[in-house]
């Protein structure tokens, strides 16, 4: 029997904007992810504690408002305080090409912006799971 990957959609901050994050939620599910989605107006500390009781693999936020580049980085730093260090943390929405870098030195693995094809953002959780899965040295 496969595990299936649980991932958490969250939309920290004040943005109120959540189609993305329902359409890439939907993509995910139907690709076979067990998807938690939290709604919108979630604080970083409210992300990270889902991710904690929910038990999730992969951390998955959205955001339109521009407030990227607190919010992601405070989410990573929740989940860390929580020992979630083998937690992936991917982003989407709007988000400057020029701000990308910044978001991946703070914990961030990707960012995936408008237009992003959603079996792009599929693929690359996939991936890192099985990375994950592989056995040391293979």
């Amino acid at each position: 029997m496969e595990e299936r990957i649980r991932i958490l959609v969250a939309k920290p901050g004040l943005d109120g904007h959540d189609r993305g994050a329902k359409v890439i939620a939907r993509a995910f599910r139907d690709a076979g992810f067990e998807v938690i989605y939290t709604g919108i107006r979630q604080t970083p500390a409210q992300i990270a504690e889902a991710a904690l009781q929910e038990d999730v693999d992969v951390v998955a936020l959205s955001s339109l408002s521009g407030a990227h580049n607190t919010l992601f980085p405070r989410v990573v730093a929740e989940l860390r305080a929580r020992g979630l260090e083998d937690v992936l943390v991917i982003g989407g929405g709007i988000i400057p090409a020029a701000d990308i870098p910044r978001l991946q030195a703070a914990g961030v693995a990707a960012i995936f912006t408008p237009g992003t094809p959603t079996s792009e953002a599929i693929a690359f959780v996939r991936n890192w799971f099985a990375a994950r899965r592989a056995p040391a040295g293979a």
